[in-house]
């Protein structure tokens, strides 16, 4: 399925957070990772077993694929973010993040990762193009 390119709805919400980002543009928010790969993400939700707190939210990174067939290629995840009694409020809590807090805490994971720091595409472009 190709991208599709809608119109941002400023109205929809204040876009420097989480869910306003999304709701404003109608997609996920999208990050380059310190190790060079795309990142987009989203909030997710678990039981935790907790009365108390039996909702708790935290971000899934979607690492999507540079080369080859569009599709992602791998995952992290946040630890719980937010606790509620409700799926709404635990979601409410973490997209109310300001996308720098989500962007600081997507580079923390990719580095506690340990993974090889990839080129980033750009690089890998101009490689190509004659090692300018």
């Amino acid at each position: 399925m190709p991208g599709r390119h809608l119109p941002p709805n400023p109205d929809a919400g204040d876009e420097s957070t989480l869910a306003g980002y999304a709701a404003v543009h109608g997609r996920p928010a999208a990050f380059d990772g310190p190790d060079g790969a795309p990142y987009s993400v989203d909030i997710a939700t678990a039981d935790t077993g907790d009365h108390a707190r039996p909702v708790g939210a935290f971000l899934l990174f979607l690492r999507w694929r540079r080369m080859g067939a569009p599709g992602v290629e791998a995952h992290l995840e946040s630890g719980f973010l937010a606790y509620d009694a409700t799926v709404e409020g635990a979601r409410h809590t973490v997209g109310s993040m300001s996308l720098h807090e989500v962007k600081a805490l997507l580079d923390r994971l990719v580095q506690e990762r340990g993974e090889v720091p990839r080129r980033a595409w750009w690089d890998a472009m101009r490689e190509e193009d004659g090692d300018a």
